[in-house]
């Protein structure tokens, strides 16, 4: 993958359009990245990123969406990131613009419009752009296949941020592990640990289950065989070896005795049934005889109920005979009550007629009602002309009081109008001298703005460059004093080691053995060897004085670059803040801030003054036109009051004629109405009740006529010999229950069988139960035995066969569950065949990081001089796991430590040493993808000028075969000794990138 041209426009602190040419960067191999602090050097590398994947890099992904727009930017201005870049043989060019919060183009306010991304290939042969996707997810799967890693592995293998291979190099296993883990997604061994962890719990709960299911069985079998069981079910548990055969072996021998118990519960049936049927025989005899004695007395008695009960027999037979003739003449008797019934409510409806009409009608007949009746309903209908009038006159009433509502509601409306109009001139004027003063402090309020923004700048800028000088002070005092003490601590260790020398002799004599060539001379007699004097300064002094030396060195180092850090700090904000104290600056801040402050509250009022304004011209508006209808409205008033007077005259004259002494109309038309309604009411309740006494008349006469004939002497005897429904039946009943008990009395004691058992002794039917009974219960009892041996039998074989179902099943699935938990343990690190307790995920990854550090240690030996190599360690930690272990083995020493033993210069060489290894290692996992550009993030600063050159050396080797490495740094070595370089410059308006020293 090569990097060929950056477009960045308002992203981060760029405001503008900025552009980065790396096909120039690139032509030197190695270029610089620089900057002040919060220039946005990080921010050129987050757009590569983002332009590749469309997110940033590690924790500054909560920065995505509208929080990537600059803040220097115009607001018609939209973010965009265009990256061209070849991979795979294919120059693609890749455009994102994140969400955009754009002003709207009506109104007031934004609008956010969603996020757009364009992917293009650039064909050869054509000599022109082809446009391949506008959609995220497309390009996201395009450049993820053609890059061949995830964007975590991206921004670890060409962004190379030293801080993480620091922490990584120093870390624990467990650390490391999440690491690897992420970058060549080892999860998959882990999913494989718990696939084969699960399947072995899922095996090893059948396996128990099967067993507690065959123990479940063997329960049920010894509920079942209950007390026939001579020897006892063993006490097994779940798991426990030599179930399967004991529980078997067990129920064969319960099987065996219930058999043997079913044999002899069939004999004893047999036994039982024979002696039941003859009871039962014996029984049935006893009971026919018994039947017929009992049937023989019953009838006896009942014929002699019959006797007793014969004058009352009579008595109803002559009762239902005087009934049956009175029935003939039913009919004349009903029909003279409904003429009586009838004849009583047509006299009372008479009366009730009569009572409401005045005492002059009381005597009157039907035919002198019904043509008063006749009078009334004329003189009612002439009625009807003088009902519309009394109406119209109701209509002009309420009409002309409606027109005297109206001319008060217009007189009203003059009023208020006249009284808002006579002061609009003076509203008018005040609102206009309100909006005139309140835009002028809005103009003042603008011009205050501008001026405040640089202000709240210098102002900042010079407290920082208060802070900064400060700190300058501080920390060239104690660069001065960690140079001072690193030459003290030189001298010391130069006195040391010439003294040292000085008696190297003597150190060198305490070695000498007798008949051994001296190293020095070769003699192998050594008749006078020096002796060591006092205060002998020996090698391991020496080297202890050098250690002190050499941190004491690194510390004035560390102590010079904060210094020079600082000063560059103090540089640039005092650049930005002048020579003005900071007392004057923040008066002049906070006098800008006050004068703001009151021209921006005098200018809040300018938008409810345009709105008073409006509002008041509205209402100007209105109040002129509803003067206007009112005027109008009671000149029309005018005219239409005099119609309505007039008609209301005529009307009032016609209707006094009409209503005579009433009231009104409608109470003459309602005396008249119920007149009229009650005489023809009288009328034909008179006619009615003569009617109705004729009727009763002639039911009189046809009564006495049909009793006569049917024998009664008067109606009166017929009414009472006359039966009704209730009592006919009850009669009839009676007289049926009589003949039917009596035929069946006779019926019985005609029978031959049952005279002839009434002849012979009584027998006894108690004693021939008792003996039935005892016979079935002794067969209930034979059965009962021999039902419960069957299911005994039933129950035992099925369980039987089931657990030798069970018993087969358990062996392949026991076997499976050997099998499975021997490989989740190996796969785990807990079997006791995986010596060093590795875990299969560890394994693959101990597998990885050995790569990791055989590719580190080329490039690490080179930085270190030859003294440095990396190796992995699969030595276990404590009673821990093992795998992950990372040593450094020291040339000097012979000797292998641990990472964290390396000082700062070293860790830092390590670690990037480490990180180009990782990414030459991840980039073979991606697919061998190459890789022509890399960043290298800071750590340059903790190096001295020989190991600078060193680690310059191994980066400039970076450049075979056409690859670039791009440096981030602030180490001010590093702007003379590389000269391609791409500066970021902030300022006010946002942050701006320069390229120079690019070769031609």
């Amino acid at each position: 993958m090569r990097l060929h041209r950056l477009d960045i426009t308002a992203f981060g602190p760029f405001g503008t359009t900025q552009k980065v040419d790396f096909d120039e960067l690139s032509a030197a191999g190695l270029f610089l990245l620089h900057g002040p602090t919060g220039a946005g050097k990080t921010s050129v590398l987050d757009a590569v990123c983002y332009a590749l994947y469309g997110a940033v890099p590690g924790a500054r992904q909560s920065g995505q969406g509208l929080t990537l727009r600059s803040d220097h930017a115009a607001p018609a201005t939209r973010t965009e990131i265009r990256l061209e870049l070849t991979v795979a043989g294919r120059r693609l060019e890749i455009t994102r613009q994140p969400p955009w919060a754009r002003p709207k183009k009506r109104g007031t306010g934004t609008t956010t419009e969603k996020a757009q991304s364009w992917l293009r290939e650039y064909e050869g042969p054509a000599g022109s752009w082809k446009d391949l996707s506008r959609s995220h997810q497309e390009i996201g799967e395009e450049i993820t296949q053609l890059l061949g890693m995830s964007r975590e592995q991206f921004c670890q293998v060409v962004l190379l941020p030293q801080g993480d291979f620091a922490r990584f190099l120093r870390a624990d296993a467990e650390a490391r592990g999440k690491l690897l883990g992420r970058l060549f997604d080892t999860h998959r061994f882990a999913e494989v640990e718990k696939r084969l962890s699960e399947r072995r719990r899922a095996a090893e709960a059948e396996v128990r289950d099967g067993d507690a299911a065959l123990l479940a069985d063997a329960h049920r079998m010894q509920q079942a065989a209950g007390d026939i069981a001579e020897v006892p079910l063993p006490d097994l548990a779940p798991g426990d070896p030599g179930l399967a055969e004991a529980v078997l072996a067990w129920a064969a021998v319960a099987r065996g005795t219930a058999r043997e118990r079913l044999t002899v519960a069939h004999s004893a049936v047999s036994a039982a049934k024979a002696a039941r049927a003859a009871a039962d025989r014996e029984l049935d005899d006893v009971r026919e005889v018994a039947r017929l004695q009992r049937r023989f007395t019953e009838a006896r008695e009942r014929a002699a109920r019959l006797e007793e009960r014969s004058d009352s027999h009579r008595e109803a037979l002559t009762r239902m005979e005087r009934g049956r003739k009175a029935e003939a003449v039913a009919p004349a008797l009903d029909l003279r009550d409904a003429g009586e019934a009838e004849h009583r409510r047509a006299v009372m409806a008479e009366a009730h007629a009569r009572a409401a009409l005045p005492a002059s009608f009381a005597d009157a007949g039907a035919p002198g009602l019904a043509a008063d009746a006749r009078r009334a309903a004329e003189e009612l209908g002439g009625l009807a002309s003088a009902r519309r009038a009394e109406r119209r006159l109701g209509e002009l009433t309420a009409e002309r009081v409606g027109l005297d509502r109206q001319e008060r509601a217009d007189e009203d409306v003059l009023q208020d109008a006249e009284s808002w109009l006579a002061t609009w001139e003076t509203t008018r004027t005040g609102l206009q001298e309100r909006i005139g003063t309140a835009q002028e402090a809005a103009t003042r309020a603008e011009q205050l703005a501008v001026r405040r923004d640089p202000a709240r700048a210098r102002l900042r800028a010079a407290r920082e460059r208060d802070q900064f000088a400060r700190d300058t002070d501080d920390a060239h005092e104690r660069a001065l004093a960690s140079r001072a003490h690193a030459t003290d601590t030189r001298a010391r260790w130069l006195d040391l080691k010439e003294q040292r020398l000085n008696g190297i002799a003597a150190e060198l004599a305490a070695g000498l053995v007798d008949g051994d060539p001296c190293a020095v001379c070769g003699a192998t007699e050594h008749p006078a060897p020096a002796r060591k004097i006092a205060g002998h300064v020996d090698r391991e002094t020496e080297e202890r004085a050098l250690a002190v030396h050499q941190r004491a060195d690194e510390k004035a180092t560390e102590d010079e670059r904060r210094l020079g850090v600082v000063r560059e700090a103090l540089a640039a904000a005092s650049a930005e803040a002048g020579d003005t104290p900071t007392d004057r600056l923040a008066e002049q801040e906070a006098e800008l801030e006050r004068e703001h402050g009151e021209a921006h509250a005098a200018a809040s009022g300018l938008h409810a003054a345009r709105e008073r304004l409006a509002q008041a011209e509205l209402e100007h508006e209105r109040r002129v036109a509803a003067r206007q209808k009112a005027e109008l409205r009671a000149a029309a008033r005018v005219s239409h009051r005099d119609t309505l007077d007039r008609e209301r005259a005529l009307l009032e004259e016609e209707l006094t004629k009409a209503r005579g002494a009433a009231e009104s109309v409608a109470a003459r038309a309602a005396q008249l109405e119920r007149r009229a309604a009650l005489l023809t009411e009288a009328a034909d309740a008179v006619r009615a009740a003569e009617d109705a006494a004729q009727r009763l008349k002639d039911a009189d006469a046809r009564l006495a006529d049909a009793a006569f004939r049917a024998g009664f002497s008067t109606p009166q005897a017929e009414a009472a010999a006359l039966l009704d429904n209730t009592a006919h039946r009850e009669l009839q009943r009676r007289l049926d229950a009589w003949q039917s008990e009596e035929a069946a009395v006779r019926a019985v004691l005609a029978e031959a069988d049952t005279t002839a058992a009434a002849q012979r002794p009584a027998v006894d039917l108690r004693a021939a139960e008792q003996s039935a009974e005892s016979g079935a219960r002794r067969l209930r009892d034979a059965a009962s035995a021999q039902d419960a041996a069957a299911r005994r039998c039933a129950e035992l074989d099925r369980l039987s066969a089931r657990a030798t179902t069970s018993v087969r099943r358990l062996g392949p699935l026991r076997e499976e569950y050997d099998r499975v938990a021997r490989m989740a343990g190996l796969a785990a690190g807990t079997s006791a065949e995986n010596e060093r307790r590795m875990r299969l995920e560890s394994y693959v990854l101990a597998a990885r990081l050995e790569q990791v550090a055989a590719a580190a240690t080329v490039r690490l030996e080179r930085m270190s001089s030859g003294r440095y190599t990396l190796v992995h360690s699969d030595d276990r930690a404590g009673r821990g796991r093992s795998g992950l272990g990372l040593h450094v083995v020291d040339a000097w020493t012979g000797r292998e430590r641990d990472t964290a033993t390396l000082s700062g210069g070293e860790t830092f060489f390590a670690s990037l040493a480490l990180a180009l290894g990782l990414a030459d290692v991840v980039t073979d996992e991606a697919g061998g993808v190459r890789l022509d550009t890399l960043f290298i993030d800071e750590g340059f600063g903790s190096l001295d000028d020989q190991t600078l050159d060193e680690v310059l050396d191994v980066l400039d080797s970076l450049r075979e075969r056409d690859r670039s490495v791009g440096i981030v740094s602030h180490v001010a070595d590093l702007r003379r000794r590389i000269h391609a370089q791409l500066e970021v410059v902030k300022g006010r308006t946002g942050s701006v990138v320069r390229q120079r020293g690019v070769p031609d």
